[in-house]
């Protein structure tokens, strides 16, 4: 982080010790210490006292810290979706396969499981969307440059933001013709052992 180097340019800057930058900020000698070997973060009335003391504004000293923050937040962000999205897609295609065979050879209460597993599913599947919206990305197209890290602009944004409602669809009735094409594949296999 840059903060770290930022309040020690403007201590030497000023002339101050460790000690007695600690002394104008009402912290230990070891927190500045701490400060500006990157052991931690300043919280924000230390920030404030810092930048009055420096006399440079806050953006100015925490400069470079709040891109690297974004960043940090965009991956976490990434990494939540593609860690719900690949529980989603395990729970689909187990919920798909199995609801034959449950229902076959366990009946009623693979009826019940069946609805448990789908009820995860689901669940799962809001995560995704939850996750989706509060990136704004909704399309395939917006859902890939997100995940590599990039945006679309305004053009391309508006573009994508048409074809929603239309891809939605599409998803449904795929999602569908192939859920009924596993189910009867299933069901023919599975033909010699029905009693």
């Amino acid at each position: 982080m840059e903060l770290s180097t930022q309040i020690k340019k403007y201590r030497n800057n000023m002339n101050l010790s460790q000690e007695e930058l600690a002394e104008k900020v009402y912290v230990t000698r070891q927190t500045i210490s701490n400060w500006e070997n990157n052991k931690n973060y300043p919280d924000i009335h230390s920030l404030l006292l810092l930048s009055t003391l420096f006399n440079i504004s806050l953006d100015q000293l925490i400069k470079g810290d709040i891109a690297i923050m974004k960043e940090e937040i965009k991956k976490s962000e990434i990494e939540k979706l593609n860690h719900y999205g690949n529980i989603f897609t395990l729970l689909l295609l187990i919920t798909m396969v199995s609801v034959v065979p449950l229902a076959v050879f366990l009946h009623f209460y693979g009826m019940i499981i069946f609805g448990v597993l789908f009820a995860f599913t689901m669940y799962f599947a809001f995560k995704v969307e939850r996750c989706k919206k509060d990136n704004d990305v909704q399309t395939f197209k917006e859902i890939v440059a997100f995940a590599e890290g990039k945006r679309l602009d305004e053009i391309e944004k508006y573009q994508e933001a048409g074809k929603r409602p239309y891809q939605k669809v599409l998803l449904v009735i795929g999602s569908a013709v192939i859920t009924l094409i596993v189910c009867c594949l299933l069901l023919w296999v599975l033909k010699p052992f029905i009693v």
